[in-house]
């Protein structure tokens, strides 16, 4: 071989010649943004840095060597040189590069606003950046306020937790917030108070579409009782953010102010304390209490004098369960509840027992609204006017009612000696008239209309609510005179006009009842009362309840429409045996007859349909 050729020196030789040499390249030094840029587009202008190398845009004037940028989890930009040489060689020669026409000079980039931005930001040592413009998770940033409380001293845990939360970006204390609550010993508790444009921008989540007037803070409020110390109250800061333009590039700019707490404070509303008011009441007293309208329980004085003067207060009834006063227009049923010691041989009723007669009441209530266009209305079940949770004896106006009425008609109840803390429901309904044991029926039409009437209005509970009375005896029929010649009922779409030949009809005392409110089932399972079963043969209203046994198969809970029918026998069965009215041997057939066929019969709803109502059922007033 001869001369031996160097080719790396071959190489070097000639692209020295041809002036396209390789170049040393630059180091990089990456430039971290923590603003989030309002406008993505393909104008973007990211802000690099070179050593060595004059600072400008990527997308700005084209460059001599060729570099792209690399984006980190849209945090950082990164130029990079696109060949390296790694062999060793003798520094090149530069390349010297033409120079700029005089009418293309460009000016340099003037990025001192840009500059002073970043150090503003970087003074508030925020705990993240904002991420990329195009992250779907966006939200460091709103377009408004965002508020960080300076810690005060908290027991440890929810001082921590404070701290970790210092941005925060949920609508409520969290789940892990809770907890810390429920076993910290600090008397401070962390509440968020949202306006509704704040609502809406943490919805959204992205600076582009929240509203500038959006905010969010959190109040530190103390316990109730608990005043604060001037020296306690935590500092709260609003950090407003502010679109501004630097060079045609939006960028934002920071403002904060203090906010006064104490007026922050007053704008709390005190219902919404998260530790129960009835620290002394079990949770069935306290729904009960809720369902009542109530905060605590009344006196007996404070609810009759809504209604009449306590002076007339006569006891006009009463029952297993309670004794009945008329007051003015009213009737007050009371029912003592949770007591420890039996009332008229009875174990007294419970909270959750009364609640769900309560609800029923309520409920059964709707089917009076004749404004609304219901389905299913009638008139026939009692309104209730008010229901009220009492405690205390039974006061001296009370006890003379009850002494009065044992004296004229010899009271089967126990007198009413009831200690201090003794509690009560009171049931404000409005008077229904006489009940239908004691009420004289004067002819068949008042009979048919009675019958009559207590089948439309079952049909129309079974048909809104798949309502049950079980317990429609003669004594929780009530009947008034008045001049009304009819009245309007609406069973499933269909409204009818009933004849009443003067006598209006109230149905009362939902204890054994069962209903569907479309939220629950509400019913009393009977077979935890086995004596309601044991009373003596041949008793109408005792083999009713046995009967009714037999249709349900002791499942209380179930919808059994039949029920309603077999009380709907019971009230035939009286009205031939019990009640004496002007009647024809005729109409004495007609009754048999049709106790015969309701045998048949699976709902009220089908009984109305029976040939003995047809002449009381009108489509129009005629």
């Amino acid at each position: 071989m001869g001369d031996r050729v160097d080719l790396w020196s071959e190489i070097i030789r000639s692209e020295e010649e041809h002036g396209d040499g390789f170049r040393e390249v630059p180091q990089v030094e990456v430039y971290q943004r923590r603003k989030k840029i309002e406008k993505p587009s393909s104008a973007e202008n990211l802000v690099w840095s070179v050593k060595g190398a004059r600072t400008s845009f990527v997308n700005g004037p084209k460059r001599d060597s060729w570099t792209r940028s690399l984006s980190t989890r849209g945090r950082e930009s990164i130029a990079v040189g696109a060949y390296v040489n790694n062999q060793p060689q003798k520094k090149p020669a530069r390349r010297k590069k033409p120079p700029i026409p005089k009418e293309k000079a460009v000016k340099a980039q003037d990025l001192q606003k840009e500059k002073e931005y970043f150090h503003e930001v970087d003074a508030f040592e925020l705990v993240e950046e904002s991420p990329s413009p195009k992250s779907k998770n966006a939200s460091t940033w709103i377009n408004g306020e965002q508020v960080v409380p300076e810690v005060p001293h908290l027991a440890t845990r929810l001082e921590k937790w404070l701290i970790s939360k210092k941005l925060n970006r949920s609508c409520g204390p969290s789940s892990t917030l809770s907890k810390i609550l429920e076993t910290s010993h600090s008397t401070t508790r962390l509440e968020p108070i949202l306006d509704d444009d704040a609502l809406d921008a943490l919805a959204l989540g992205t600076p582009e579409n929240s509203s500038a007037s959006n905010s969010s803070i959190f109040r530190l409020i103390q316990s109730s009782g608990d005043s604060l110390d001037p020296e306690d109250v935590p500092i709260i800061r609003k950090i407003k953010t502010e679109e501004i333009d630097l060079d045609d590039v939006p960028v934002r700019k920071i403002k904060t102010e203090e906010i006064d707490l104490e007026d922050e404070l007053k704008r709390l509303s005190l219902t919404s304390d998260l530790v129960s008011p009835h620290p002394d009441y079990e949770k069935p007293f306290v729904d009960l209490l809720s369902a009542c309208g109530q905060m605590q329980p009344s006196n007996f004085m404070e609810v009759f004098s809504k209604f009449c003067e306590p002076e007339s207060i006569v006891k006009i009834g009463e029952g297993t369960y309670g004794e009945a006063f008329r007051a003015g227009p009213t009737v007050c049923k009371i029912v003592p509840i949770d007591g420890d010691f039996t009332v008229n041989g009875e174990i007294q009723k419970r909270a959750d027992e009364l609640l769900e007669e309560v609800i029923l009441s309520w409920t059964l209530n709707q089917l009076r609204e004749r404004e609304t266009e219901a389905q299913n209305l009638c008139p026939t079940f009692i309104k209730t006017q008010d229901i009220k949770v009492c405690q205390g004896p039974y006061d001296p106006i009370l006890i003379k009612a009850w002494e009065d009425w044992d004296a004229k008609n010899g009271s089967e109840n126990d007198h009413p000696d009831f200690p201090e803390k003794q509690c009560y429901v009171m049931f404000v309904l409005e008077h229904g008239g006489k009940d239908l044991e004691g009420f004289v029926l004067l002819n068949f039409d008042e009979a048919r209309s009675l019958l009559v009437q207590v089948t439309a209005g079952l049909a129309v509970a079974e048909a809104a609510f798949e309502f049950e009375h079980r317990d429609l005896h003669w004594g929780n029929i009530l009947l008034s005179r008045n001049n009304s010649s009819t009245l309007p009922f609406t069973v499933e779409g269909k409204q009818v006009f009933i004849k009443t030949f003067g006598v209006q009809i109230s149905i009362i005392d939902f204890t054994l009842s069962r209903i569907n409110t479309g939220e629950k089932i509400l019913f009393l399972d009977l077979t935890a009362d086995p004596y309601l079963f044991k009373g003596p043969k041949g008793d109408k209203q005792s083999e009713t309840y046995r009967k009714m046994k037999a249709v349900t198969k002791d499942s209380w809970e179930g919808h059994f429409a039949r029920t309603n029918v077999l009380w709907l026998i019971y009230l035939v069965d009286l009205l031939l045996t019990k009640k004496s009215f002007e009647r024809s041997s005729k109409d004495e057939r007609e009754l048999r007859s049709l106790k015969k066929r309701m045998e048949k019969y699976k709902s009220a709803k089908e009984a109305l349909s029976d040939s003995f109502f047809s002449d009381m059922l009108m489509d129009q007033i005629s």
